[in-house]
């Protein structure tokens, strides 16, 4: 169903919409970051919406919004979220991504000086009391127990909590109903001496007596399957979807049991070639099963946001296959089983012919 809509200068956001599913807990993790076509983001959240999705996250790079020091550029973001709400979904923000002004020359995105951590804390709130009322909740960062995404710098969970204990309360003084999300940490059960990761476990670990706990309402995971079945018992050695019930031990050993957790990436690849994919058949059970496992056993669990919906141009790589969506909204055969678990909660376990 190849689309070829000329790009519009303004879009109706037309009616309010209400998602229709069995399972409030389904969600899927959007890219319109990059997007610049509105019909696409609306025509994009339709579809989360009409394939049962109560919950998406975004992406809102503050270089995107914030590219000089006080100077801010909503339209972007006011589309997504004005989108978003009319759609009846409730939205994510996950916020991060340096501009040039806040690090030091050389330094990649995901570098975050501690001098910059009061710049980074006045753009959350600013971002929270903009979208007050519309936004359901903030994550703070993303992956930091990854050198990748800790600005090339080994983990370390100490430096996080001082991040957190400097966003929560600028966020909770500019809107305090925000729901304010920490993490959300990438599964890897890596050495204790490994200096590009942290194992998600030892991180939170340390997240936890480092005093970061009092500074998040709500802990964001990522959840994927790699090879194994939503229902893989969890093991510390290795990443399966119920990795994220560990998380969630230490978080009640700690005394958090009242905080909830929310899965912001979680999912199965079927790229052909792609040592940890699976077939397409097994990523339509493996996907439904999550869905309903977390609906049916994980009441500590608000959602599961899939990764993803739909790139804005083909990838050209495994990534794709990742997608629920083509880049074209061609549905692959995962979202449409979604779609039909959604209307009546039930795992096909057996995929139908036609996906």
């Amino acid at each position: 169903m190849l689309l070829s809509a000329p790009p519009q200068q303004t879009v109706d956001l037309g009616p309010q919409q209400q998602v229709v599913s069995c399972n409030p807990k389904i969600g899927v993790h959007t890219r319109l970051t990059d997007e610049v076509e509105e019909w696409k983001i609306k025509l994009s959240l339709a579809l989360a919406r009409e394939m049962g999705a109560t919950w998406v996250v975004e992406y809102f790079p503050w270089a995107y919004i914030e590219p000089e020091p006080g100077r801010f550029d909503w339209r972007h973001s006011d589309v997504i979220l004005a989108h978003a709400s009319r759609q009846g979904l409730s939205l994510v923000a996950r916020l991060g991504y340096t501009p040039a002004w806040a690090r030091p020359d050389g330094s990649t995105p995901s570098m975050l000086p501690q001098a910059s951590w009061p710049a980074f804390a006045a753009f959350c709130a600013a971002f929270a009391a903009r979208y007050r009322g519309v936004l359901s909740r903030v994550v703070i960062w993303n992956e930091p127990n990854l050198a990748l995404e800790w600005g090339f710098r080994p983990p370390s969970p100490e430096q996080y909590s001082g991040l957190l204990s400097t966003c929560y309360p600028a966020i909770k003084a500019s809107a305090p109903e925000t729901i304010v999300l920490a993490g959300a940490l990438a599964p890897m059960p890596s050495p204790l001496d490994d200096p590009t990761a942290m194992d998600d476990l030892t991180y939170l670990e340390r997240l936890y007596a480092a005093g970061g706990g009092q500074y998040f309402d709500e802990l964001a995971v990522h959840s994927y399957g790699w090879a194994y079945p939503a229902d893989e018992p969890p093991d510390p050695g290795k990443v399966s979807f119920r990795r994220a019930e560990l998380l969630r031990g230490i978080m009640e050993t700690h005394g958090d049991g009242a905080k909830a957790c929310l899965i912001t990436e979680a999912g199965w690849n079927d790229h052909p070639r792609w040592t940890r994919a699976v077939s397409p058949s097994q990523r339509v059970l493996f996907t439904q099963q999550a869905y309903d496992l977390a609906y049916r056993s994980w009441p500590w669990c608000r959602a599961v946001a899939m990764w993803v919906l739909r790139f804005p141009w083909p990838q050209r790589s495994y990534q794709d296959y990742f997608a629920f969506l083509t880049s074209d909204f061609e549905p692959r055969p995962v979202y449409l089983a979604v779609k039909a678990y959604a209307s009546n909660c039930v795992v096909a376990e057996r995929p139908s012919q036609s996906l």
